[in-house]
């Protein structure tokens, strides 16, 4: 009965936690954005600076992710797969960006990549701008997601046994190859799921990019910019709408990740 009991006691405090910190914040969301009705919700969401915003966030979600799954997937490659000084190093610096505060991320670019850093000095010479302007979205965007492939392919590549690899060597098969036939499969599944992390990630960054972007509207505003904006222009409903758009998104990409690591769509 003890443990019936015990069993019992556990799962009223996970429902309790679902409900208290998950459901009900989320909810509250939905409801604060449809609080004015279906027709004052379409108008804050296609406004011209909203609607501009979400595109610009969705289009530089999109290219840091594509840098994302290339770049990540190669460095887990090289974690895995080679021995070097300074290895242990690397590896622990690559869950940084989870720890970093992202505005203190958007500082350090501010200080690497300002008009009077060394290297923005030599920038500038070169006729090349890293900061407050859509590119450098893109490096806050790839900085602040950059553990998210690598931890899903490291895995995976370390399941994968070197023996394959040599075996395809040895029959002959050059290393382009034996990349397209053997390793790709067997981490394509952690490349999609990352790549899915790091763009639902992308789509809610504000801390780095508030402080890189410039934040002009309809060019350099991001989503999570133009909902701070409204918040502080008293329009609690319109930050609520456009904060929709972007929690819908995100939940139907944890929800494909779940599909397809889990259910019938299952990629491995």
């Amino acid at each position: 009965m003890s443990n019936k009991i015990f069993k019992a006691t556990v799962h009223s405090v996970l429902i309790g936690y679902l409900i208290v910190l998950l459901i009900l914040p989320i909810a509250s969301i939905y409801v604060k954005g449809f609080s004015l009705g279906w027709d004052a919700f379409w108008k804050e969401v296609t406004g011209p600076l909203a609607w501009k915003s979400i595109l610009l966030t969705v289009k530089l979600s999109i290219i840091s992710t594509l840098i994302e799954a290339v770049v990540g997937s190669i460095i887990a490659y090289v974690l895995v797969r080679y021995t070097f000084r300074g290895k242990s190093i690397l590896n622990s610096m690559v869950d940084l960006p989870f720890s970093l505060p992202t505005s203190v991320a958007g500082l350090m670019f501010l200080t690497l990549l300002g008009p009077k850093s060394p290297l923005g000095i030599w920038l500038d010479h070169l006729g090349i701008t890293l900061l407050y302007n859509q590119t450098a979205i893109v490096i806050g965007l790839v900085f602040v997601t950059f553990p998210f492939v690598i931890r899903t392919v490291q895995p995976l590549l370390e399941q994968l046994d070197a023996a394959e690899e040599q075996a395809s060597y040895t029959l002959g098969a050059g290393k382009w190859y034996t990349f397209r036939k053997v390793i790709f499969p067997a981490i394509f599944p952690g490349i999609i799921a990352g790549s899915m992390l790091a763009f639902s990630r992308s789509l809610a960054e504000f801390g780095a990019i508030s402080l890189i972007s410039g934040n002009l509207p309809g060019k350099t505003m991001v989503a999570s910019v133009y909902i701070y904006g409204e918040t502080q222009n008293y329009n609690p409903e319109g930050a609520a709408a456009i904060s929709v758009i972007l929690l819908t998104l995100s939940l139907l990409i944890l929800w494909i990740i779940n599909v397809l690591t889990h259910g019938k769509g299952r990629l491995a």
